[in-house]
């Protein structure tokens, strides 16, 4: 029986620089996992000591693709990997969103820099979910919201899933200058889903809370073992701390307090 700890070594078919300090790491294979969900990553023996945790980007039959940003050592690691090298990989861990809560809504789902990461495979879910049940696309709206502090990644590949993509940079370079809570607006939608800074989900937090509008947030905070069993990535809800890796990364907005 597979453990929980029991993690496989994969080749790397393609490690794409897509901006600066942004990559797209692509793995052939048949790889499970649901929107959300993430993998511990590790291409390294000794140091750092810690898996990175990098969530699903893209996921089918032939390859799992993770988006992620070089921010430390481990991601850096990551960003010199080359076609044909060695890389661990362990999962899906955590939970992930429940699709069928939220087609037949009307949707929105906000990112906030590298919190795009786990959107687009729950976008392009909702996408293949409405399309098997055979609904009209017309009859649920879904918006894709967009904050980034400089230039924007990612949007054209969103563009073909969603009805509307509203943009926001700190610096104006594109989109509208400022935040991108600045331009959302809630009480438009039934439910939202969110991955971002903490600051910009707090403020989603309350905006849903003030409309009663219900929310999905997806938290990232750091990791040590990615199964739950060393409590580093604890967070607090109104039930008492929770495992981010365990109980999450997927919280109702509602439950989690920042």
């Amino acid at each position: 029986m597979k453990s929980e700890l029991d993690y496989t070594v994969e080749e790397v078919f393609e490690n794409r620089k897509i901006a600066e300090n942004l990559y797209e790491l692509e793995i052939q294979g048949n790889f499970k996992g649901i929107p959300g969900q993430f993998y511990m990553l590790r291409c390294w023996d000794m140091e750092p000591v810690l898996w990175r945790p990098i969530s699903i980007h893209y996921l089918d039959r032939k390859r799992i693709i993770f988006l992620y940003h070089v921010a430390g050592r481990g991601t850096k690691k990551l960003g010199s990997l080359k076609s044909g090298d060695e890389i661990k990989i362990l999962g899906p861990l955590g939970n992930g969103f429940c699709i069928e809560d939220i087609i037949r809504k009307n949707t929105a789902v906000i990112a906030g820099g590298i919190g795009i990461a786990p959107m687009f495979y729950a976008v392009e879910n909702i996408r293949e979910t409405i399309k098997k049940d055979k609904l009209s696309y017309k009859d649920y709206k879904l918006d894709l919201y967009a904050g980034f502090k400089d230039n924007t990644y990612c949007m054209e590949k969103f563009k073909p899933l969603v009805d509307n993509v509203y943009v926001s940079t700190e610096t104006g370079v594109e989109g509208k200058k400022g935040y991108i809570t600045d331009i959302f607006e809630p009480e438009k939608y039934d439910v939202v889903l969110c991955c971002g800074p903490q600051i910009m989900m707090k403020q989603i937090i309350n905006m849903c809370r003030e409309k009663q509008i219900t929310l999905y947030v997806s938290m990232e905070n750091r990791m040590a073992c990615g199964i739950g069993a060393c409590l580093v990535c604890t967070c607090n809800t109104i039930g008492g701390n929770k495992r981010v890796c365990k109980d999450g990364p997927i919280f109702l907005g509602t439950d989690v307090v920042i």
